[in-house]
């Protein structure tokens, strides 16, 4: 059992207005990532609130919700960069080549 449609329907139009902000956001990387700290936010708290009080206690329900999720997609989740790897690639972009570091150039 999934959304009703009204329920989808405001789900879209919520979506749809998320998806404008995030459009007039271009090129103010701040404020997208303020926008997704808080949709993660949102994730975070669906997530460990109504979802999981929601999960059925008995074991042959909680196999068929979790055969259910694996047939439409997995479990639900907003991928996030790795400022880590960003960083990294960054400094391997600036960094001189090696032959140039070996010479002492």
């Amino acid at each position: 059992m999934g959304l009703t449609t009204s329920q989808q329907q405001r789900l879209t139009s919520q979506l749809g207005q998320l998806e404008l902000l995030a459009g007039e956001l271009e090129g103010q990387p701040e404020s997208l990532l303020a926008l997704l700290r808080q949709l993660e936010q949102l994730h975070r708290s669906v997530q460990d609130g109504a979802f999981r009080s929601s999960l059925p206690s008995d074991r042959s329900q909680l196999f068929r919700l979790l055969e259910s999720m694996e047939r439409s997609g997995g479990w639900p989740y907003i991928p996030r960069p790795q400022l880590r790897s960003y960083l990294d690639q960054l400094q391997a972009q600036q960094a001189p080549p090696p032959a140039a570091t070996a010479a002492g150039l």
